[in-house]
């Protein structure tokens, strides 16, 4: 059984459902280790880890559209490899890489998707007009969508991945590569779906903010493994205090540094990684000039300062010891 941490929450139906799932690629690339974890009915639910932590992969996997190794996956009660076929019919998917046809207009994209569901007529017609105006889309839906911005292209494949009612969306990394304006537009029209519609939503994301703002619950993946899944500000919280951030000239030795100030009573944790130190304490007002008084004594030179509550960065870092910038940096090297 896999060793995870989870805060506790009341019993209510369970949308997605998945068990010890294992995927291997070759030989010797692990995506998935041992994956655990369950959304309840109605919620949104943020999947958040690096890019390469297998995020994808377990979508593509609870989507019908890879099997896995091994482990079991429900979804709305029905096994993946035995009720593909119904399942697809229950989920909508929106991939990361935009299903849009840039050639056709909003309107042809959307009604095109509603006959490969099996739609016709005036039910076709009245739900693609329905979703144009969902997503502030109707003033441009007669223009091709290669004339579109990148928010509104997205916000046309999410609407092509509701267009046939499904109770469960999936979303991968839905907001990559939007500005920070479409990024926050496209959060609410999400916000409004989940609750307008009673969508069970799934999201894959490594935007720290992305999951905060948006999840009733997120869940940490790194390599392969859920490490800590729970409610987003119960998770801030269980790390009591403030986050004290000391960025060190790159000319300081890093070795000593912890044994200078770990011995200070308010100090609860101390992480270092590249030219910073993290100190989570219940006291950051009285330790701050402590702290910069000791360092500077023993030559260290400090270059800033900052004093923050905790953020799901600091949740990721407790947990996986490393910030998730950093994760990345080690995916992409």
């Amino acid at each position: 059984m896999n060793n995870v941490h989870q805060t506790k929450c009341a019993k209510e139906p369970v949308a997605i459902k998945v068990e010890n799932l294992v995927k291997t690629y070759g030989n010797d690339v692990k995506a998935l280790d041992g994956l655990t974890f369950s959304v309840k009915a109605g919620a949104i639910f943020g999947f958040l880890g690096p890019n390469g932590a297998g995020k994808s992969t377990a979508v593509h996997i609870m989507t019908t559209l890879v099997n896995p190794d091994h482990g079991k996956v429900t979804i709305a009660g029905m096994d993946i490899i035995s009720n593909q076929a119904v399942i697809r019919q229950t989920i909508g998917c929106v991939a990361q890489k935009s299903g849009v046809d840039l050639l056709s207009t909003g309107r042809e994209n959307l009604t095109l998707q509603g006959q490969l569901y099996g739609l016709r007529g005036s039910q076709l017609r009245t739900r693609v007009s329905d979703l144009l105006e969902r997503f502030h889309l109707t003033k441009v839906a007669k223009r091709p969508a290669n004339t579109y911005s990148g928010g509104m292209q997205r916000k046309l494949d999410i609407a092509m991945g509701l267009i046939h009612r499904p109770r469960i969306l999936f979303l991968d990394e839905p907001t990559t590569g939007l500005d920070p304006e479409s990024r926050t537009a496209l959060w609410e029209s999400i916000r409004e779906l989940a609750k307008e519609e009673g969508l069970t939503v799934l999201i894959t994301t490594h935007y720290l903010e992305e999951a905060d703002q948006l999840a009733d619950e997120v869940a940490i993946i790194d390599h392969g493994k859920i490490i800590i899944k729970g409610n987003p500000e119960k998770l801030k919280e269980e790390l009591h205090g403030d986050i004290l951030q000391l960025e060190l000239s790159e000319t300081n030795s890093f070795e000593n540094i912890e044994h200078i100030i770990s011995d200070l009573p308010e100090i609860q944790e101390i992480m270092i990684e590249n030219d910073s130190v993290y100190i989570r304490t219940d006291s950051s007002a009285k330790i701050v000039a402590v702290v910069l008084g000791i360092l500077e004594k023993a030559g260290v030179n400090i270059k800033s300062t900052t004093i923050s509550r905790p953020t799901l960065d600091d949740v990721y870092m407790k947990y996986t010891g490393k910030t998730l910038s950093k994760s990345e940096g080690e995916v992409d090297s």
